[in-house]
This record gives structure tokens, C-alpha cells and sequence, in this order.
């Protein structure tokens, strides 16, 4: 199986899990209160000065991780997948309306070129925030599903 449909393959499989088990509702879907502009730019801080979450809430997603996740999940690898069979010429002739939707071949390589980048900063982000974060307790907790939940702070 080519690279692009296994990957097509899989997020078609994770996205119907996931909302199958109401992971994407539970976990990745933001709350009004989170969308906030104060509650954003608390969080945009906190990870600015590398300040992790502790106990409880340790254990959820923070808004940043959710619209990022949310967005390589149901906006860049969707996007992906779409541009890049809009650039093959064979599925021209099985799904001609992909060269309508994104304008034409050289709209869908910017369009795929920009995803691509972005998914590429993504996983530069995420790999940067598993390092600084705690490789072993991370690692381990993707591996094994075991998390060791960071102590919440003493009030001063």
C-alpha cells in the first residue's frame, strides 16, 4: 500500500474511532470558555515560559493542544491527502471536481506545500515540547498508556 493511502487509511480509521468512542467531543473539542481571548493568551504564556501542567490537569488536553490537534486532525491531514491527489493526473479522470475545489494543479501544490510545512512544525513543536517536557515520563506514557501525573504546586 502507498504511503498517502495508508495514511488516508488511518485517519479515516482514527477519526471514525474517535468519534465512534466521543474522544473528539471528550477530549479535542474546545469549550466556549477556553476560546476566550484571556483564557488563549493565559495559555500562550504559560507554555512561552515553559510552565507545564500540574496534577489534574495534567491529565486533559489545554486549548492550545486541542485546536492543534484539532487542526492537524480534521484540517491538514484531510487537506493533505485532497491536494495530493489533485496533483496525480490519473485521478483526474476518476474525480475531476478535485481540480475545481482548489482552483487548479498549482493551487493544490501551494495549498499542499503550505500544509505539509505546517505539519512538518508541528511534529518539530511536539517533539521540542516531549523533550522539554519530560522525555522519559512522555515517551513512556505513548508507549506504555502509563502517564506518572506531575505534582500539582503548593500554594505559596
Amino acid at each position: 500500500m502507498s504511503p498517502a493511502r495508508t495514511l488516508a487509511v488511518g485517519l479515516i480509521a482514527f477519526v471514525a474511532t474517535s468519534l465512534l468512542n466521543r474522544h473528539a467531543q471528550r477530549d479535542l473539542a474546545p469549550r466556549l470558555a477556553e476560546l476566550r481571548p484571556r483564557s488563549l493568551w493565559h495559555d500562550i504564556r504559560d507554555h512561552a515560559r515553559l510552565r507545564f501542567p500540574t496534577g489534574e490537569a495534567a491529565l486533559r488536553y489545554n486549548i492550545l493542544q486541542k485546536l492543534s490537534y484539532f487542526g492537524v486532525i480534521f484540517v491538514l491531514l484531510p487537506l493533505v491527502i485532497l491536494t495530493g491527489l489533485t496533483l496525480s493526473p490519473g485521478m483526474n479522470a476518476a474525480w475531476p471536481w478535485l481540480l475545481d475545489v482548489f482552483g487548479g494543479r498549482q493551487s493544490a501544490r501551494s495549498i499542499h506545500f503550505v500544509c505539509a510545512m505546517l505539519l512538518a512544525a508541528f511534529i518539530l513543536v511536539h517533539l521540542v515540547m516531549v523533550v522539554l517536557a519530560g522525555p522519559i515520563n512522555e515517551i513512556r506514557s505513548m508507549v506504555t498508556g502509563w502517564y506518572r501525573v506531575p505534582r500539582a504546586k503548593e500554594p505559596a
